[in-house]
């Protein structure tokens, strides 16, 4: 019955450790990706052409090139990084439909938006 109680013990430190780790990685991250400021950008200044830039928020790095053609947003590709499929299409879909990336980020998926929007926005103005 002792060594019982020892494994079950072990096992549920084991546990609990594992635990902690996994919600340290889940939660990484979030407060500086909440906090992060999307800044408009004028799109008249802009010239025509294709404009690569990148986000890099630890877990939700990612990199995009931006289509302008006439002072509008005409496209948004993402070239590589994390991808949250519908997260992503809903942003881009937005941003190209407002032409503007002061839009409503995704309900649930905060920090994810904010992720798109910045690299769109480090696209924009050359970061």
């Amino acid at each position: 019955m002792k060594k019982w109680k020892k494994v079950l013990i072990g096992a549920g430190l084991v546990v609990g450790v594992v635990g902690l780790v996994m919600l340290f990685f889940v939660t990484r991250g979030l407060d500086e990706g909440k906090a992060l400021v999307i800044h408009e950008v004028n799109l008249q200044n802009l010239e025509d052409g294709i404009y690569p830039g990148e986000y890099d928020g630890v877990r939700w790095k990612n990199e995009v090139e931006v289509e302008v053609l006439d002072g509008k947003i005409q496209s948004i590709r993402l070239v590589d990084g994390f991808e949250m499929k519908k997260v992503k299409k809903e942003i881009y879909e937005k941003v190209i439909e407002h032409q503007s990336l002061e839009v409503e980020v995704v309900s649930g998926a905060t920090v994810s938006s904010k992720a798109y929007l910045k690299a769109i926005e480090n696209a924009l103005i050359g970061e």
